[in-house]
Parts: C-alpha cells; sequence; structure tokens
C-alpha cells in the first residue's frame, strides 16, 4: 500500500469515533483531509464540525457539512486528527501543517483525542522529527538561543523566500536535533518562554486513542 492508500484507510476508520448528533473536531493535514472526504458520508448525522484550520473549513464547507466557531459551542464528544510523531504514551509532536496553536485549542474543548497516522509515525522517543513552535516574530532570535542551549538547532520556517505565517499571524520555528523523553514537563517548560504562542508537543493534550495504518490493516492503540 502506498502512504496515500493508508490514510485513507484510516481516514475512514476514523468515522466509528463520531458521535451521531453532535459536533466533531476536525484537525489539519493530509491525513485529516481523507478523514474529511469520508466525513461527507456522514454529514446527515452529525449538526457540524469545529476545525483547527482555514484550510481544513474551507473542505468542510465545501462539502456541505457546518463548520462553527469554538466560542459558540460547549464540549466536543472527539477531536480527529493527524501526528508528524507519536510516542508509546499517545503524546505527540504535531505541527508540521502550520496550525499547532488552533489543534491544541480544539483539542482541549473535546472528551477524546483519536489520532490517525500512517505507522511511519511512531516512534520511541518523541524527536525525529523537526519540532514546530509557533512564535511571536520578535522573540524569534531569543527563542533560537534558548533552543540552541538544549541542544536544540531552530530554523525559522520560510516558504518562497518568506517566514510562513500562520493563521494567527504568527512564525513557525523548526527545532532539530531534540530527543523529547519527558514530553509533559518539556511541553510545560517551553509553552512558558516569552514569545512562545505554542509548542508542538501534545502531551497534556495527547491522545486517547490511535488508529494506525499499516499494510495488514488498521492498528487499534488505547493509550
Amino acid at each position: 500500500m502506498t502512504q496515500d492508500e493508508l490514510k485513507a484507510l484510516v481516514g475512514q476508520a476514523a468515522l466509528a469515533y463520531v458521535v451521531p448528533g453532535e459536533l466533531v473536531g476536525v484537525g489539519t493535514g493530509s491525513t485529516v483531509n481523507h478523514f474529511i472526504a469520508a466525513l461527507a458520508s456522514f454529514k446527515d448525522r452529525i449538526p457540524g464540525a469545529v476545525s483547527s484550520s482555514e484550510a481544513s473549513s474551507e473542505r468542510l464547507r465545501a462539502l456541505g457539512i457546518a463548520v462553527l466557531d469554538a466560542n459558540e459551542v460547549g464540549e466536543l464528544a472527539v477531536y480527529i486528527d493527524g501526528a508528524d510523531e507519536i510516542d508509546p504514551l499517545g503524546c505527540m509532536i504535531k505541527g508540521g501543517g502550520a496550525a499547532l496553536t488552533r489543534e491544541k485549542i480544539v483539542a482541549a474543548q473535546a472528551r477524546r483525542f483519536v489520532c490517525i497516522a500512517d505507522e511511519s509515525k511512531q516512534v520511541a522517543v518523541l524527536g525525529r522529527f523537526p519540532l514546530p513552535v509557533e512564535v511571536i516574530p520578535m522573540a524569534a532570535a531569543q527563542l533560537t538561543r534558548r533552543f540552541a542551549a538544549m541542544n536544540g538547532q531552530a530554523q525559522l520556517r520560510m516558504r518562497e523566500g518568506l517566514p510562513v505565517v500562520t493563521d494567527n499571524g504568527q512564525h513557525i520555528l523548526d527545532v532539530h536535533g531534540l530527543q523529547i523523553a519527558d514530553a509533559l514537563g518539556f511541553e510545560s517548560q517551553v509553552n512558558q518562554w516569552p514569545g512562545v504562542v505554542t509548542v508542538g508537543v501534545f502531551a497534556h493534550q495527547r491522545a486517547d486513542v490511535c488508529l494506525l495504518g499499516a499494510p495488514g490493516g488498521v492498528k487499534t492503540l488505547v493509550f
């Protein structure tokens, strides 16, 4: 199976976790795009979705699925999103699509986080994938020095010669060279640094379930 086929497999499998009659939280990224496509067949059974990015909101609306503002609703039954890495405790690195802040907000609003990914995202220790950190632009150099003191090499994410700007109007640092054994402690520490909007470690909002696409089918991990 190709990686795209594995993503489609878990996107379809995630429908089993959508609660009829309740809003669903929807993440961002290539795997989630497959879930959104699958959700079209389920749209008459849910009142709508709360989305973590403008890109996902556009896809949902194009399929006739109502998108509600997070401030207009209470608790969500489930949040379904991908991950760049996931460890044996269900802690994740997220933010490859630059939507980490809104992803963390919607995840915190949900009773259950279902991660959908292909099996290449499963790691023993977080850090192989460069850690995304959404930052206020004036703090980028200061934060780069802080990560250097932890043996991390932070680089400003660029596109076509310009810094990537998030949906929140901020920039992204991608930090290479880290090994994050204590994901909960690391997330708490970095989130307190002035200028950090959100660090892309999801330990406080870790996955409850992970659906991993593998050539033999979907593996279900429960944390």
